[in-house]
């Protein structure tokens, strides 16, 4: 199915499902998806294979004169982000200079739009540098993923690296004591051949005890919205939605549907 990329460092706004009105930042190429996971259902398609060139990621200077003028324009048109939200082609903290762009937003927010939220759309799969942890610790919204509790599912949804352990992406969530939010996204269909379906009895009770041990400030369940690289991929209903939200909250623990 046809899928797409984001042609700007700086984009938007959008209006996001999870978000509100997201003012979005792209800190991979413009022209492929670069990324620690290559996930079946992505919208910006596959990942373009490693290894990638240092010399084309977006400079931190470059990210910050386009969110200056971005911040800039849209106070002189009277219009306000609700979150700016670092997203676009792939895994924003693969960024060799991550750390250092969102001390650079944090600030221009705070000039700009202090009220506005900072959020970072995340796989988790870069917490292990110390530098990515404390940019991370440093944003309002840390939105880290986790799409099972099993590591085969992962390893067939998200198509890790093969270095990728379950039990270590646990103990590097445990490290944020629970300040953060988990993003999971549910769905049904198959892929080579072989079925998926992370909503069944199987995959919630391993899902399950994971996000209670971890405790998250909230977790955000969703499903597909637009195309994806894969034939064969479903929604899951609002209503299953639901019922696993209804699961989670008797926790204690908030959550907010995408369906």
């Amino acid at each position: 199915m046809a899928t797409f990329l984001f042609d700007k460092i700086v984009f938007g706004p959008v209006k996001s499902r999870r978000l509100g009105t997201s003012l979005g930042i792209n800190l991979l190429p413009t022209n492929s998806k670069w990324c620690s996971f290559n996930c079946i259902y992505c919208e910006c398609g596959w990942t373009s294979p490693r290894p990638y060139n240092v010399n084309l990621y977006p400079s931190r200077k470059k990210v910050q004169e386009d969110l200056r003028q971005m911040l800039k324009n849209m106070k002189s048109e009277g219009s306000r982000p609700d979150v700016i939200t670092f997203a676009g082609n792939g895994e924003p903290t693969i960024h060799p200079e991550f750390a250092g762009i969102t001390e650079d937003t944090v600030s221009l927010r705070n000039d700009f739009f202090p009220e506005a939220r900072i959020a970072v759309l995340s796989n988790a799969s870069m917490i292990q540098r110390d530098d990515v942890f404390r940019a991370l610790k440093k944003v309002d919204q840390n939105i880290l993923k986790l799409d099972s509790g099993i590591e085969s599912t992962i390893r067939f949804l998200n198509q890790p690296p093969p270095e990728f352990s379950l039990d270590e992406a646990v103990k590097k969530l445990l490290l944020f004591k629970g300040d953060f939010i988990l993003q999971t996204l549910f769905i049904k269909g198959s892929y080579k051949g072989k079925n998926v379906d992370n909503t069944t009895e199987t995959e919630l009770n391993a899902w399950l005890p994971l996000v209670r041990k971890l405790n998250p400030r909230e977790v955000m369940i969703y499903t597909i919205a637009r195309d994806t690289p894969v034939r064969g991929l479903k929604k899951v209903s609002p209503e299953k939605l639901k019922a696993i939200a209804e699961k989670v909250e008797s926790y204690g623990i908030p959550v907010s549907i995408s369906a």
